[in-house]
């Protein structure tokens, strides 16, 4: 089989289970949105300097994959879906990565010195990058929402929380890259 389905040469695409739909329809924005976060996380495994954050990195790459899978199922299969032995996502995925925010803010030294200047290193570069699609996907979210299609609240709240852990994992890889202060310097000055 082909990846050239030409199933979409007329604009639409399929859910989950076949229903065909726009591929402007808000469910596709959504999803598709994840989709391209996805690959920007790739790029920070690729590129970032911290083994920890390219580490935990790959989880969430994991963990979006159930999370979008459940976005492009249409509301009225969810049931089914369900029924097919697949999970709804839960608080957990959120939980885990706030613990992860806890424990950088409390545990770790963070400047914020040039935080609105992206691109101090290639790590913190493509944590921008993937922050900035993430935000997108949140509003996407928010547009699904509007449009009348229900959506989980815990996958609106995981990604909300996974900019922030973006964001503040770029301000932390920039940290560590960035020269120590010299304690002798403000004596002789």
């Amino acid at each position: 089989m082909s990846i050239a389905t030409k199933t979409g040469d007329d604009g639409t695409t399929g859910l989950v289970f076949g229903r065909r739909v726009s591929k402007t329809h808000p469910r596709v924005e959504a999803y598709g949105t994840l989709d391209e976060l996805n690959s920007a996380l790739g790029m920070v495994r690729a590129f970032c300097e911290v083994p920890l954050i390219a580490e935990r990195v790959l989880a969430i790459q994991k963990n979006l994959i159930p999370v979008m899978g459940e976005l492009a199922v249409a509301s009225g299969d969810l049931v089914r879906y369900v029924e097919k032995g697949r999970q709804i996502i839960g608080a957990e995925l959120a939980d885990e990565l706030t613990a992860q925010i806890v424990d950088l803010e409390n545990n770790h030294r963070i400047t914020y010195a040039g935080w609105a200047t992206p691109g101090a290193t290639k790590g913190s570069a493509c944590l921008d990058v993937a922050r900035t699609v993430c935000r997108r996907a949140e509003r996407g979210l928010i547009a699904l929402r509007e449009s009348g299609a229900p959506v989980n609240p815990n996958i609106i709240r995981y990604v909300n929380r996974l900019s922030d852990l973006c964001w503040l994992w770029a301000r932390w890889t920039e940290t560590l890259t960035a020269p120590l202060p010299d304690p002798g310097a403000a004596a002789t000055a």
